[in-house]
């Protein structure tokens, strides 16, 4: 499991370790680096928040400087460097520049991500103690380590590896609440993920391949409804592979990018079950769109979907307040395949089979609006009490 990871791609190397921002000693710092240590295309993401943190607008300048080319990526758990002012900005290039002296490289071609408490100046004295002995530490084989060290509330680590013609695309995440990434286009425990491939691609067209991966999996999940300052979401490509099929590199690029977005939602706080929320037949994409993610965030059906109840007069609810095209007399509702509502109202069903639907760790609830042949997915969760233990108080 060591190489399923970051790591797997060639041409990569990572490390992660305990370097005391985390007061309880569990692993809280990571770094994933080119394996010579030059810069390479890299294709990014990054919240639609605009109060986005520190780590966020120091990447961001750094790309620009370099047309898109990084060699390494710098990551904390414990601590978003987030609504920290000029304060944090520094703290956040002053973390670069540690890891590009260690490195070898310029400050500008290394990135940095954070993820934690908001609000709260960033422990500088641990975090810099422990960048040389974590730049040190890094090896092919360091990749599981890295992903435990950017773990907040999940419960474990989330990894990814798909291979491709001649290449392959490995990644790690983070995020178990929170999620509502919106990176694309528009729509605590953020939601990171760093990508690697060692196809050869320059860093316009990564871009592409990385854009249409987040649309169709960072930017359709949900878990609370709540976009993060900190979501940042990277894909370098170290072209150790060479050119390869530029097609087949998107394909496994969106793969990864699913795998890791499911497995977040999987991982959410306090949630017993995953719930696809699939609409059909409206009148345009957005109106899909938009009545998929009314249904997915709605507090009163997360909470029925816990409760194994199919109520599905809440999902009609919400859809006609959505803002889709919507008619009342021509909207249908199945549970796990199985229609309940038909027409608006009401139809004969196997009471038993949707239950044992809703009893499951994964629901698929479809709506049909009866109005178009448009379609939208939202992948999402139920609302437990656990959600809330966790989130009562500052976590």
């Amino acid at each position: 499991m060591a190489r399923v990871s970051v790591t797997a791609p060639a041409g990569f190397v990572a490390a992660g370790l305990a370097c005391g921002i985390k007061p309880d000693g569990v692993a809280d710092l990571a770094l994933v680096a080119t394996a010579d240590r030059r810069p390479v295309p890299v294709a990014a993401t990054f919240t639609t928040n605009r109060a986005p943190a520190a780590p966020v607008a120091a990447s961001r300048a750094h790309l620009a400087a370099t047309g898109g080319r990084a060699s390494a990526v710098v990551l904390n758990s414990g601590n978003a460097n987030a609504a920290t002012g000029a304060a944090g900005r520094n703290d956040a290039e002053r973390t670069c520049a540690l890891v590009a002296a260690e490195l070898g490289c310029a400050p500008e071609e290394v990135l940095v991500c954070s993820t934690g408490l908001i609000g709260i100046p960033l422990p500088m004295d641990p975090l810099v103690a422990g960048v040389a002995p974590l730049s040190a530490g890094l090896a092919p084989d360091g990749a599981s380590a890295a992903a435990r060290a950017i773990l907040t509330t999940d419960t474990g680590p989330k990894q990814t590896l798909v291979p491709g013609p001649g290449f392959c695309v490995g990644g790690m995440a983070k995020g178990a609440a929170m999620l509502a990434p919106a990176m694309v286009g528009p729509p605590s425990a953020t939601m990171l993920a760093v990508l690697t491939t060692d196809a050869a691609v320059e860093p316009a067209r990564l871009q592409v391949a990385l854009d249409a991966g987040v649309a169709a999996s960072f930017d359709a999940i949900s878990t609370d409804g709540a976009c993060s300052t900190n979501d940042t979401v990277l894909l370098f490509a170290s072209g150790v592979a060479g050119v390869v099929d530029e097609t087949a590199l998107a394909a496994a690029v969106a793969l990864a990018c699913a795998e890791l977005a499911e497995q977040m939602v999987l991982d959410a706080e306090g949630a017993t079950k995953a719930v696809r929320v699939r609409v059909t037949g409206a009148a345009s994409a957005d109106d899909a769109r938009r009545a998929a993610r009314r249904v997915a965030e709605s507090q009163l059906c997360k909470c029925s979907w816990y409760g194994g109840d199919p109520y599905w007069g809440r999902i009609v609810s919400e859809l006609g307040a959505s803002g889709a095209a919507f008619h009342p007399d021509r909207v249908g509702v199945a549970y796990g395949g199985i229609v309940v509502c038909a027409g608006g109202v009401a139809v004969a069903h196997d009471g038993g089979a949707v239950a044992t639907a809703m009893a499951g760790d994964r629901l698929e609830i479809t709506a049909d609006l009866g109005l178009g042949d448009a379609v939208a997915e939202i992948l999402t969760c139920d609302l437990t009490p656990g959600y809330i233990d966790e989130n009562m108080r500052t976590s």
